[in-house]
């Protein structure tokens, strides 16, 4: 703690926006509520004395707060700040905290209670925490399931230092959001202006060369080893990482369902797409690389292969329940064990032997990856001579209109999910992203993104259902305030196809296969869902014909780089 003094009648507004500052962060992402007067009034102060502070962003909605400080943090990688309101809010937003924490990205969620109910000296702070506000045991113990830390800011001389341990917690191993509780009568005392120290990136830690050199001695004895990895891309580096990794040892790299981001690109030969089906009675040795789920059901042991753990934090402590079946563990900075397994990899490249199985690994995967690239070819075809749109080639045709141009795919799919990552075919770092969490995040989280990364073209590809559940209004207000122009290609099948599967699958024969009575599925009686942005200015246009499809998204394209959001809803046939 330093000794400076902030001007007279400085208060715990300034405090937490002082800390926020000292934090780093680049935005205060807010859903409004009353108890954040103290920090708008510091606010308004900095901005009128040209003092530093964080750029706020006033947001209707606080799925769209915590989803666009998601966004933003899956491309920086670094915590930023979320004010809501009070237990309610946090209550809203939580489902989109809790996709915070499944993807990784660091943030300081805050919210306050009242501990005086205008029982004590100062300030009023209204009887509605009284009444509605408050929850037994304060917000922060609502918090604790769905954050990485969960705390209550109890003095106003301890707040800085408070948000500086919460956006440090965030930041390290596993990354992801801590909560704090700021009190209203906290954030209106009086502050005597001592600030938080500014943090600085987490330190790395390393698997020493002992353990890389014994993983590196398994791969070279094994004969058909197979990389897992869900989310290696979201590390710095990662992505190129991984890639260098594979070609040293000519490893195929699978990405499954459950990946999180882009991890390997999907076009290189080594890329052995999203089912480790083929690979569990055939691999010797599986390589997990960021993979927190990678067999299912979990007991789905592999027949015979040794399997190798590489993650800072193998045991992720907010999943209930994981198996991974792990022989050896390599923990520490995976992008710093990748790079020495690589190096490695390279050295061992002079033995002979080494290199007679990497070129036979590498000529087995690249017929593998041949006919899969023809399979696509087949299915793409076929797509296009189907009468109307089907879903494959909405995904083939972004794919060809986005070849150049940098673009960011974000995606809120369901049943259309892995034939949006099959054809769509990204293959860059920080260019695909699947949205963690329950449904109804992802215009936020596009939002958020492309609040990172500017020129970047950013598209959310989104089912009807998962449309549905998006705070849409609010969304769109964001995207038109902020001046953050997206693309939303909507996979328009008019019903909710994951719930028709599962009672299919579960009911085969029963009532409703025999009446066609199935209930909790049709989204027939919803209107055309690009409507929903017209009174924003956006453009929107509504398909239903395979010739119009390409036209109609190359317009929204060029509406979305002149500055303009874009919704292209897309009746698709299945």
């Amino acid at each position: 703690m330093t000794d400076t003094r902030n001007p007279v009648g400085a208060d715990g507004g300034d405090a937490l926006v002082s800390a926020f500052n000292a934090a780093g962060a680049d935005y205060l992402f807010c859903s409004s509520g009353s108890e954040w007067a103290p920090v708008w009034e510091s606010l308004a102060r900095r901005h009128r004395d040209g003092e530093p502070a964080p750029r706020y962003l006033d947001l209707t909605h606080e799925t769209v707060a915590v989803g666009m400080a998601t966004g933003y943090g899956l491309i920086t990688r670094r915590p930023q700040g979320v004010l809501l309101h009070a237990a309610p809010g946090l209550l809203q937003g939580s489902m989109a905290v809790h996709g915070a924490l499944l993807a990784g990205v660091p943030m300081v969620v805050a919210s306050s209670e009242s501990t005086s109910y205008g029982d004590g000296p100062g300030a009023d702070p209204g009887g509605q925490w009284y009444r509605n506000l408050s929850v037994v045991g304060g917000p922060h113990a609502i918090a604790r399931p769905f954050t990485k830390w969960s705390n209550e800011a109890a003095d106003v001389h301890t707040l800085p230092t408070m948000v500086t341990r919460a956006a440090e917690l965030s930041w390290r191993a596993p990354a992801g959001p801590a909560y704090l509780n700021v009190p209203l009568e906290i954030l209106l005392e009086e502050w005597d202006g001592r600030e938080a120290k500014p943090i600085v990136p987490p330190g790395s830690t390393h698997s020493s060369p002992e353990e890389a050199d014994a993983v590196a001695r398994m791969i070279r004895e094994a004969d058909n080893p197979v990389i897992v990895t869900e989310t290696a891309g979201r590390e710095a580096g990662g992505f190129e990482a991984l890639l260098a990794f594979a070609e040293a040892w000519g490893i195929p790299v699978v990405e499954p369902d459950s990946a999180v981001c882009g991890n390997f690109p999907r076009t290189h030969p080594l890329h052995a797409g999203g089912d480790i089906g083929p690979w569990m009675d055939d691999a010797d040795l599986i390589l997990l690389v960021n993979c927190r789920a990678p067999f299912y059901p979990p007991s789905r042991r592999p027949a015979r292969a040794r399997v190798v753990v590489i993650d800072e934090v193998p045991q992720r402590p907010h999943i209930a329940y994981q198996v991974l079946f792990a022989d050896r563990y390599l923990e520490g900075d995976v992008t710093n064990t990748l790079r020495q397994l690589a190096k490695r990899g390279e050295a061992m490249g002079a033995d002979a032997a080494v290199r007679a199985a990497v070129t036979a690994r590498r000529a087995a995967q690249e017929e593998r990856h041949a006919c899969e690239c023809a399979a696509i070819a087949t299915a793409e075809a076929s797509a296009a001579r189907s009468e109307g749109i089907d879903p494959v080639l909405v995904a083939a045709t972004l794919r060809t209109l986005l070849d150049g141009r940098d673009a960011i795919v974000v995606d809120e799919t369901i049943t259309h999910s892995r034939l949006v990552r099959r054809h769509v075919r990204t293959a860059d770092p920080d260019s695909y992203f699947y949205v963690q969490g329950g449904l109804g995040q992802g215009i936020a989280v596009a939002l958020g993104v492309k609040l990172a990364a500017g020129n970047r073209p950013v598209v959310l590809t989104i089912g009807d259902g998962a449309f549905a559940y998006n705070p849409v209004v609010p969304s769109y207000d964001a995207a038109r305030a902020h001046d953050l122009p997206v693309l939303v290609v909507i996979f328009n099948n008019r019903v909710y196809k994951s719930m028709n599967l599962n009672h299919r699958r579960f009911y085969p024969d029963g009532a409703a296969a025999d009446t066609g009575e199935w209930l909790g599925t049709d989204l027939r009686r919803l209107p055309r869902l690009a409507r929903f942005a017209e009174p924003f200015g956006m453009h929107t246009e509504t398909v239903d014909t395979p010739d119009a499809l390409a036209p109609a998204l190359e317009r929204a394209l060029k509406a979305v780089a002149d500055g303009t959001t874009a919704v292209v809803d897309v009746l698709v046939t299945r």
